[in-house]
């Protein structure tokens, strides 16, 4: 039972200028679609196989001597939730739920976005930064590589995509221009609100 690249949510063009066509090109065309078809290729004929990719992802997290089949399930699950976190002319806040309990458990949305830029300027290296539930409170992390907060029981609700890959063609080295810029133009608070409701 394969699993499939998903399509983009939207075309390659709809989240420029932020995000130009070359990079989502690289990003999804190249980059994603190696991890799924690693993916595919690592667990074939095996007990894997029949899993979902969340399935997979938990069975081997920690298992040093299934690390490369955890890096491509986490890789292709993450970019998959990465893509659907962000929308054409996206960004701002959320409001209703979503934006009640950000207020609740962070003080502020101010105080939520200095938070998930920080994560995401800090991670050294490769990673990504998250927006979690975390045993009913909102929380941001990060990870590295190709880490997932669900291995530690966390519910991921949005993420910022940090490695280089993500963002160099546009940006170059000034990542947390493209931190800010996904913040106001980029976020699909409508999935995160749907996460939360479906938490």
């Amino acid at each position: 039972m394969a699993y499939t690249l998903p399509a983009l949510p939207y075309e390659y063009t709809a989240l420029e200028p932020c995000i130009s066509k070359s990079t989502l090109e690289f990003h999804h065309d190249k980059h994603h679609a190696a991890y799924v078809n690693n993916f595919n290729a690592a667990v074939a004929g095996t007990e894997l196989d029949s899993l979902s990719l969340e399935d997979a992802i938990k069975a081997v997290a920690g298992d040093a001597a299934k690390a490369g089949i955890f890096n491509n399930a986490a890789q292709a699950w993450n970019h998959s939730f990465y893509w659907n976190c962000m929308k054409p002319a996206g960004g701002g806040e959320p409001t209703g739920a979503l934006a009640e309990k950000i207020k609740a458990d962070f003080g502020s949305f101010e105080a939520f976005a200095d938070e998930f830029k920080k994560a995401g300027a800090t991670q050294f290296g490769s990673g990504w930064a998250w927006l979690v539930l975390d045993n009913g409170t909102l929380k941001v992390t990060k990870t590295g590589n190709a880490e997932n907060p669900m291995t530690a029981g966390q519910i991921p609700l949005l993420t910022m995509d940090v490695w280089e890959h993500a963002y160099y063609l546009d940006y170059q080295n000034r990542r947390p221009d493209y931190i800010t810029d996904f913040l106001t133009k980029l976020v699909n608070w409508d999935f995160v609100a749907a996460n939360l409701a479906a938490a």
